[in-house]
Order: C-alpha cells, then sequence, then structure tokens
C-alpha cells in the first residue's frame, strides 16, 4: 500500500512537467503514402538537349534496307541541316508497350478481332525484359490491366472487353497512354500502339494543341490501327507518311490542329514518327499490327542537337544522300520549350 501512494505521489510530481513537453512537441507527421505504380513520371522533354528521330527506310516490295551508315542520312529542322548522330545496330531496346483499345461507338463490331490481339502482341515483346498495359475508352479511359511481362493476362482481358457508351475520347486516352508510357524505365523504348476509329468524339480534357505539345515533347512512338475508312483515303493516308509536309513556324500549329479534327489517330502517328493503316477485315487488321510490329524493330536511331533551339513547333524531314527509291519514315515534328 505505501509503495503504491509513493508511485501515486511521484506521477503527480511529475505530471505538470511531462504536460507541459507535450504542449511543446511538434504535431506528429502521417506517414506518406507508398509512390503508385500508375503514377507517371514527369514527362522528359526531348527538345531539351537531343531529338531523337527513329527512321524507318523500307524498299518499294516491303524490304527493309540495312546497313545504312551516319554519312548516308540528312536531317534538316525547320530547313536546316542538321549535325547528327546515328547508331550502327537497330533498335534494341526493351519495349514499354501501352495498348488502348476503343471499346465505345460501333467498336464492338471489331471485338472478334481485338479479341485475337493478343498473340501478336508478342511481336512487340521479344525481349524478355518488355512488359505491356492494356487501356480501354469510351467517352473516358480506364487502366484494364497494369504493366505486366505475362502476355496471357492481356489476352484475358482483351477476349472479355465491354462495349463502352457511344464515346471515343482519343485525345484523352493518348494524354494518358503517353503519361503511362512516361513512367517506364528511361532506357526503354516507349510505344502506343492505338486501335479506334479516325474522329475524337468526347475528349474533356486535352486539346489538340495540348496534346501536339505532349507528343513533341515526348519520345513515344504512335503506331495507330484504324477502323475500316474509305480507301481513297486509305490510299492517301499510305502516301502521306510526313516525308513531304513543309510547316512554317506561324501556320504550322494552327494546320496540325485541324487536321486533328479529321483523322487525329492519323496525325499523331505521323507527327512522332509511327504509322497510320486501316482495316476491313480479320486478315488485314492481323496484317497490319504485325507489320507495325515489324516496321518498329528495323529503326535506324537519329539523333540530334537543335542549332535553332526556336521556341515552338519544329519539322523535320529526313532523307537520304542516294536515292534508293525507299519510303521513308520518321518523326515529322517535336515541341521546343522556351528556355526557363
Amino acid at each position: 500500500m505505501r509503495l503504491r501512494l509513493a508511485a501515486i505521489a511521484i506521477a503527480c510530481l511529475f505530471w505538470p512537467t511531462a504536460l507541459l513537453m507535450a504542449q511543446n512537441l511538434p504535431p506528429a507527421t502521417p506517414p506518406e503514402p507508398m509512390p503508385s505504380a500508375q503514377a507517371p513520371a514527369p514527362t522528359l522533354s526531348v527538345t531539351a538537349t537531343e531529338v531523337l528521330v527513329p527512321t524507318l527506310v523500307e524498299k518499294k516490295n516491303g524490304q527493309i534496307l540495312y546497313g545504312l551508315k551516319q554519312g548516308d542520312f540528312e536531317v534538316d529542322d525547320d530547313g536546316v541541316p542538321q549535325k547528327i548522330h546515328v547508331q550502327e545496330e537497330m533498335d534494341t531496346a526493351p519495349v514499354a508497350l501501352v495498348v488502348a483499345v476503343e471499346e465505345g461507338g460501333a467498336s464492338v463490331l471489331e471485338f472478334d478481332k481485338l479479341a485475337k490481339l493478343g498473340p501478336l502482341l508478342d511481336l512487340f515483346l521479344t525481349d524478355p525484359r518488355s512488359q505491356v498495359a492494356l487501356v480501354g475508352f469510351d467517352s473516358s479511359q480506364q487502366l484494364i490491366q497494369d504493366y505486366t511481362h505475362a502476355g496471357d493476362q492481356v489476352n484475358d482481358a482483351l477476349r472479355n472487353l465491354q462495349p463502352g457508351d457511344g464515346g471515343a475520347a482519343i485525345l484523352d486516352t493518348i494524354s494518358y497512354s503517353v503519361n503511362l508510357l512516361q513512367s517506364a524505365p528511361k532506357d526503354y523504348r516507349r510505344v502506343l500502339l492505338l486501335i479506334s476509329e479516325e474522329r475524337d468524339h468526347g475528349s474533356k480534357h486535352t486539346k489538340p494543341e495540348k496534346l501536339i505539345r505532349q507528343i513533341g515533347e515526348s519520345d513515344v512512338l504512335v503506331l495507330s490501327v484504324s477502323f475500316s475508312p474509305g480507301r481513297a483515303e486509305f490510299a492517301h493516308d499510305v502516301k502521306d507518311n510526313g516525308d513531304d509536309r513543309t510547316l512554317n513556324m506561324i501556320s504550322g500549329l494552327a494546320m496540325m490542329v485541324k487536321a486533328f479534327k479529321k483523322n487525329v489517330s492519323r496525325e499523331i502517328a505521323l507527327m512522332s514518327g509511327g504509322e497510320y493503316a486501316a482495316f476491313t477485315g480479320d486478315k488485314r487488321f492481323e496484317a497490319r499490327v504485325a507489320d507495325a510490329a515489324k516496321h518498329m524493330r528495323n529503326r535506324y536511331l537519329i539523333t540530334f542537337s537543335p542549332s535553332s533551339p526556336t521556341p515552338g513547333l519544329h519539322t523535320i524531314r529526313v532523307k537520304t544522300v542516294q536515292d534508293y527509291g525507299a519510303r521513308i519514315v520518321a518523326r515529322a515534328n517535336y515541341w521546343q520549350d522556351a528556355p526557363q
């Protein structure tokens, strides 16, 4: 009993001091949340120091022209010749692939084709380090499958697509997918495979000007496969691979915004240096995707540091010193930020 009373007395003696110390202590800091695997890393602008220009050189018979060296290429930036570097071997980096498929509107008629897409994706993922994510969209987008090395997970998701609403928010989806790709490791090749109609319906968060700048500041290669446009338009699209474009600094952005309203899936592919194709049947669809995978890997990697870093949209023209009668596919534009 005496020991208990002594303990109480001691506690009462030190209580005011303990209370005063508690009042003077800083508030407890809550634990920081774990970083999300889906949170995109900040976009690294390719225009800050170096512009990457993956370039396909394809003969008329469909064969890739190999063996070209640095001295075999010329690159103009807004008409000004640039000092370039060409990597001697073809692109061998692992791939971060985002597949964005439209689920809204009439795309439900294409679900049987999309269900067969899974095995074709293996053509993009030949490096065991490569990874793939799946995004579905109608008037909004959703991440159906986060990055995975297991193609079976994507296959299952593609076989179980659900019809969406009547929207096709292509601008919002491309912007979302580019941010997702920026979260991939720095040494990965970033590729967006977009399967959709040609025109945007329902994007609420991304204006064409914003997307032009976002693509122009990134190193994402966009490969677009579109639902059955008319044959005449498709023939024009195949001919127009971006080589013969001339955009001046004043009207270039306005021209591209106007083109986005007609066929955003085509324009964004050409701007990034990717390719656009249309399909009508199962075999044509499979062939288009297989060609996209083949062409993605068989590109010369050309880089240059802009000699005239004028802020805004720049137009790139790539050509070979010797005329091989080949089709050259390279990015048509990039965006240069104003100096800070």
